[in-house]
């Protein structure tokens, strides 16, 4: 039974796989604030403009 439990890789392959997901939901949420903020100043250079 130790012999097998050693064996054993499904538990780190899952391990893996969440620490990708994560690191990839950090990268999705980094492009977003950019974009956001990008979005932002955009928006108030426009209506800086309108109102002139």
């Amino acid at each position: 039974m130790l012999r097998k439990f050693l064996r054993d890789d499904s538990a780190a392959t899952a391990i893996e796989y969440s620490l990708i997901a994560g690191f990839i939901a950090l990268a999705i949420i980094a492009a977003v604030e950019m974009t956001g903020e990008r979005l932002l100043a955009l928006l108030e250079s426009l209506l800086d403009a309108l109102t002139r």
